[in-house]
């Protein structure tokens, strides 16, 4: 190859390069969470191909079934998040238990939201992200005590500067005042 075809070839793969990191700007943008929930009810997202599929037992792996029913669950889609998980070949992980409780307690049926976080914190009493819930559970009740027990876990997780105890901390002030 000439000088000019190096070039040539450069300048395209180049162009391919920029093309595919704009493309996947969204996604990137998004941080390393799960994908943007975009399939209509009855399909599910596959990060793989990229595409909706039918929803269905066994049509992808539990952990992506369980990070799509969390990012059904953050926008607000609770039931249907419930749905995938329900599809679930091993329901009893601590992620799906966290996220099965998270979107139970936001369709208001605390008590038993509680009851998924406290699985899965026996599961993984070191999952910073379920204790964070479960200490927001038990502050919507009023129980500052157990949310602030749930606090100093976090704390010895990850610190005071995380993610998960910036949030309890602001939950329970929220609660504290009413």
């Amino acid at each position: 190859m000439g000088g000019g075809a190096t070039i040539v070839h450069g300048a395209r793969s180049l162009a391919l390069l920029a093309f595919c990191l704009m493309a996947a700007g969204p996604a990137l943008a998004a941080g390393d969470g799960p994908p943007s929930p975009t399939c209509p009810r009855g399909e599910v997202y596959d990060s793989v191909t990229q595409k909706c599929i039918k929803q269905g037992s066994g049509v992808l792996p539990d952990g992506a079934l369980t990070d799509y029913a969390y990012a059904l669950a953050k926008a607000e889609r609770y039931d249907e998040a419930i749905e995938v998980l329900n599809l679930l070949k091993n329901p009893n992980t601590a992620k799906a238990l966290n996220y099965r409780g998270y979107a139970t307690r936001k369709l208001g049926r605390i008590d038993e939201g509680i009851a998924y976080y406290r699985k899965s914190v026996k599961l993984d009493p070191r999952y910073a992200q379920v204790r964070e819930y479960l200490g927001e559970a038990y502050a919507m009740k009023g129980d500052l005590r157990r949310a602030k027990a749930q606090l100093r876990a976090i704390k010895g997780i990850c610190g005071t500067g995380c993610e998960e105890y910036e949030d309890l901390a602001k939950a329970i002030a929220e609660h504290g005042r009413g």
